[in-house]
């Protein structure tokens, strides 16, 4: 089955791997044009690398929408390294308290059940329910998160069980999250199994829940409101000047805004089912809970596209005001942006039309990024989205007008092939993550963070924001050309003589 959810799932304790619901690739070398054939026909299931240097764990994006969340504990139950990544998402979490309004931002708030050899052998239960009890007498938050890592799972530890043995003695809701890394080579499964337990856990309880409305003045007045009322479903790697920008967009129809997961309370989740659609913002990310919401409380959603350029913005916003109607609304809306964004364009224009780009990070944001920096007039000679499957479709189709022929890698990391491709395509700049531009910035390449920061990215105010950075940074190169005579590659020239895809094996049996 590719897209959406069976409801069969949510009485499951796990949420399915990606691998299985919607076919997901993590490994591709070819083209645009090639992916886009392959993948139609289903030839690229079962494929594999012989070799691989590096992956990302679902703990990574799962720590990085569960520490967000106020007024709740993240407990790792697992080896205390296992939340180790929490440490290097610090600043961003008081960056979106600060964005949220907060002038005391609070830091993280995790522990670890730290299972060492013994529990290993003797089971860890025992210290998972000390963790949650401690943690709500000594936090008293609204929710206890249990994050199960690689261990419990190996060694069959029952998070659900225990979770559901203490919850009628522990004031917080407690939500069991199945994110084992050597389930599942997709790390966007982690997605899947947050938004299972809060569908279990938060939202399936409060929507039993009815307002008492006390007159039929009041029932009209909630009937507005809901009437108007939107569920925007922001992503860990937004910035909050990312989330205010389309939360301005959205205020500019004249509708109200609901904004989850990340940096929201627990009780937010309750207002889900109150919604008149949900907007999603990354299909990648949010898929399982819209599709969720949409087949068993009947609320509609909006998904496709990263509101990420300026088509993608319209787009984004033509179908959200079309939904309720306010389609001359939205024109008016987008005749003016596009004119000041144009407007502001203009200087940068003639510097970055003609260089080379190439770009890496999730799925959705590479492929409408690249979108966006074709539409500037610079040309992509490369992209390197983390996975592949179906909700990548819709970009893939515009990059092959494009041009068929640009390079694709779909590769979680492996920057092995990255710098292959790298002295291959020699690109002027390199858009991506801090683990992937360092790679880029030794081989000579200018490189810009594809996300992070108080930067913004979305919207027009982020189609702006990616061009005049890139026109920054792309005046002055001193420092990577620096860096390239100084530092050595752990990569010998026979590797960079190599095929860079050499090791992927499409097709191969698992």
């Amino acid at each position: 089955m590719r897209g959406g959810i069976n409801l069969s799932y949510i009485d499951e304790k796990v949420a399915p791997k990606r691998e299985d619901r919607l076919g997901t690739c993590i490994e591709f070398g070819g083209s645009v044009c090639e992916i886009k054939r392959k993948f139609g026909c289903g030839c690229l299931q079962n494929s594999n690398r012989t070799f691989g240097q590096g992956s990302i764990c679902q703990l990574l994006p799962a720590t990085a929408i569960l520490n967000s969340l106020q007024d709740t504990v993240v407990i790792v139950h697992g080896a205390v390294g296992c939340g180790g990544v929490a440490h290097t998402q610090s600043a961003s979490f008081r960056w979106g308290q600060i964005a949220a309004g907060k002038t005391n931002p609070k830091g993280l708030l995790w522990l670890s059940t730290n299972l060492g050899e013994t529990d290993v052998i003797s089971g860890g239960d025992a210290k998972l329910r000390s963790a949650i009890i401690a943690a709500d007498k000594r936090y008293r938050p609204s929710a206890i998160v249990v994050l199960s890592s690689c261990i419990p799972g190996i060694i069959g530890d029952d998070i659900d069980s225990v979770a559901t043995e203490l919850q009628p003695q522990i004031n917080a809701v407690i939500l069991p999250i199945h994110c084992e890394g050597f389930k599942t080579k997709v790390m966007a499964t982690a997605y899947d199994a947050i938004f299972h337990s809060i569908i279990r856990q938060l939202v399936e309880v409060e929507a039993e829940e009815t307002t008492i409305i006390p007159d039929e003045l009041a029932i009209a007045a909630e009937k507005i409101r809901r009437s108007k009322l939107v569920n925007l479903l922001n992503v860990s790697s937004m910035t909050g000047a990312d989330q205010q920008e389309l939360i301005r967009l959205i205020n500019k129809l004249g509708l109200e805004v609901n904004v989850f997961p990340c940096d929201a309370h627990p009780e937010a989740f309750k207002y889900a089912t109150q919604a008149a659609v949900s907007i999603s913002i990354c299909p990648t990310h949010d898929d399982y809970f819209l599709t969720h919401l949409q087949e068993k409380y009947g609320i509609p959603y909006i998904n496709g596209q990263m509101p990420i350029g300026l088509n993608n913005t319209n787009i984004w916003l033509r179908k959200i005001a079309n939904f309720f109607g306010l389609d001359d609304v939205a024109e008016r809306i987008i005749a003016s942006e596009t004119a000041e964004l144009n407007a502001a364009l203009a200087p940068f224009r003639e510097n970055l039309t003609g260089r080379k780009v190439m770009i890496s990070a999730g799925e959705i944001r590479t492929l409408a990024t690249a979108v966006w920096l074709q539409e500037l007039g610079l040309e992509v000679v490369a992209v390197r989205p983390y996975h592949y499957d179906t909700f990548g479709e819709v970009e893939i189709e515009k990059l092959v007008v494009i041009n068929p022929s640009i390079m694709l890698n779909v590769a979680t990391a492996h920057p092995f092939e990255a710098v292959n491709i790298i002295e291959r395509v020699k690109p002027d700049v390199y858009l991506g993550h801090v683990s992937d531009n360092v790679w880029a910035a030794k081989s000579g390449v200018s490189v810009l963070p594809i996300y992070g920061g108080q930067n913004v990215y979305n919207g027009y105010a982020g189609a702006y924001d990616i061009a005049r950075r890139l026109n920054r940074i792309l005046k002055n190169t001193a420092f990577v050309k620096n860096l390239r005579a100084n530092v050595r590659q752990p990569y010998y020239q026979e590797w960079f003589d190599e095929n860079p895809f050499k090791y992927i094996k499409q097709g191969a049996i698992d």
